[in-house]
């Protein structure tokens, strides 16, 4: 499947979620009526390759704030580095503390959109473990997290070392509506 294809089809398959799964961000009442989630014009300049260059034993456990001004611990699994239209940059990507085996990191970032056109608490992205070190790196895919869209929600902040000093205006947006909440 062509990848701009592909995008659209998992959009669409995450606002059916959003409307119908039994586990959906939407209170009840917001849920029929929800029109979909906004987004950026995909841009296939902002999925590039990373390298993760691991911490050591990816034993480093640290407290993300969250949301509700509370702490989630994560293990510090090491540090990916890319190129974004020129420039050199890195996020760390992280893993649940209590993972004994780690399939999926979780990298949360901030960027040039932060609060202007996207949550000012920031984005996410989400990647399966590679044995190659290697990974598809897919702005496109931001996004919010849950929390924007329910109070009940907990959600982790992206720490201090995961602020871009540049704008990835792809993957999920707000309203204007929705920014001045």
């Amino acid at each position: 499947m062509p990848y701009e294809e592909e995008l659209t089809t998992f959009r669409a398959d995450k606002d059916q979620y959003f409307r119908t799964g039994e586990r959906s961000p939407l209170v009840e009442s917001e849920r029929k009526g929800f029109p979909g989630l906004l987004y950026f014009p995909i841009d296939p300049a902002y999925r590039v390759p990373a390298v993760l260059r691991e911490e050591p034993g990816s034993a480093v456990v640290i407290a993300l704030e969250t949301s509700k001004n509370q702490y989630d611990k994560m293990r510090r699994v090491g540090t990916l580095e890319f190129t974004v239209a020129g420039t050199p940059l890195s996020l760390t990507a992280f893993a649940p503390a209590e993972a004994s085996v780690i399939t999926r990191l979780f990298v949360p970032f901030r960027d040039g959109t932060t609060g202007l056109e996207t949550y000012a608490g920031g984005r996410y992205l989400d990647l399966d473990r590679t044995p190659s070190g290697i990974y598809d790196l897919d702005f496109n895919r931001a996004y919010h997290p849950n929390c924007v869209f329910n109070i009940e929600w907990e959600c982790p902040v992206p720490p201090r070392e995961n602020r871009l000093p540049v704008a990835i205006r792809v993957g999920e947006k707000l309203s204007a509506t929705a920014l001045v909440k």
